[in-house]
């Protein structure tokens, strides 16, 4: 897994970008059919919570805790955070209606098959992500947040938070340069029919799939190889791509996923999802991370489509850098 890479943030490039890196970060050491690139992407994803120093890019610690901001009554990318569990339960409470109700417009009036996310989507799935990165970095704080949350918000944070910090203890900090190659992801649905194909094909859950690719590359964001020499937005090994592959391009999104499907359909699922899980990333951090993103997909499609909008991070060893997204 590759999601939390050392970087340095360049200033805000074209869609298709190149961010040169010269900090200390954090990078998952891990080996398997893929090297995740995308948890590099992904752990980078989960962790603290600091506003961004750029367009691309953010970092520095959290400030106090005044009452949350406006921007056209949205989340700002860099909105406060609040200490105190209750009010953090309440925000937190507050953004998971509203992101919800903006996917439900997305997907009722928009077109999750072109184009990418909506405004409202975007920040307040933001806003999300960054909450439960801090509430997996403060772990004392997340438990009576926890309390303070409806039962079906708390047993979504507990999720996310938990496989965060899974992720998270599979770093270590490194130092030197990087590069890190992000661009936007293919649209939403289009990624659900290409999970879905390789559902049909190999008995896979396409929420597994879409755990993986999460996990690995945030949807295809991160296109650097990994650390260990992963691949494309599935984060194959050379010698593993060969065998399962199918002949097709390891860089191709559609190829990757029936890939994927086809590894994970050889490694034991769907009869053992923890088996095949363990052979694709040797890790039992990283099997309990996928399944729990994967067990809130099943439990609602919406939260498919706020992890679509989760944005890359790099953990330096001066804090942490969002790399995509406002």
């Amino acid at each position: 897994m590759m999601n939390d890479q050392p970087a340095v943030i360049s200033p805000p490039m074209p869609r298709r970008t190149l961010l040169a890196a010269a900090l200390a970060a954090v990078v998952v050491p891990l080996s398997g059919c893929a090297g995740s690139a995308g948890e590099a992407a992904s752990v980078a994803s989960r962790e603290s919570v600091t506003p961004p120093a750029s367009a691309r890019s953010s970092a520095s610690p959290e400030g106090p805790a005044p009452e949350p901001s406006v921007r056209d009554d949205l989340p700002a990318p860099d909105e406060a955070i609040p200490k105190d569990p209750k009010r953090l339960a309440d925000a937190l409470t507050r953004t998971g209606e509203r992101l919800r109700d903006a996917i439900d417009d997305w997907r009722r009036t928009g077109d999750p098959a072109k184009g990418e996310a909506p405004e409202p989507v975007v920040l307040l799935s933001l806003y999300e992500q960054r909450v439960y990165r801090y509430l997996a970095r403060n772990p004392k704080v997340a438990s009576r947040t926890y309390g303070e949350l409806p039962k079906e918000a708390a047993a979504r944070a507990r999720d996310n938070v938990t496989a965060i910090r899974d992720l998270l203890s599979l770093a270590h900090p490194v130092s030197g340069p990087i590069k890190i190659k992000v661009e936007s992801p293919e649209p939403a649905d289009a990624l659900l029919a290409g999970f879905r194909r390789a559902e049909r094909r190999f008995g896979v859950e396409w929420e597994v799939l879409a755990a993986v690719m999460l996990v690995e590359t945030k949807f295809g964001r991160v296109r650097s190889p990994s650390y260990v020499g992963a691949k494309g937005p599935m984060q194959f090994m050379p010698g593993t791509w060969k065998a399962y592959g199918m002949g097709g391009d390891i860089n191709d999104t559609g190829d990757a996923l029936l890939a994927a499907a086809n590894y994970l359909h050889a490694s034991g699922a769907p009869g053992d999802y923890r088996r095949a899980l363990y052979a694709y990333n040797h890790s039992q951090a990283y099997v309990d991370a996928v399944l729990l993103h994967a067990r809130q997909m099943k439990r609602d499609i919406r939260n498919y489509y706020a992890y679509y909008t989760w944005q890359v991070y790099v953990i330096t060893t001066k804090g942490e850098r969002r790399l995509t997204g406002p």
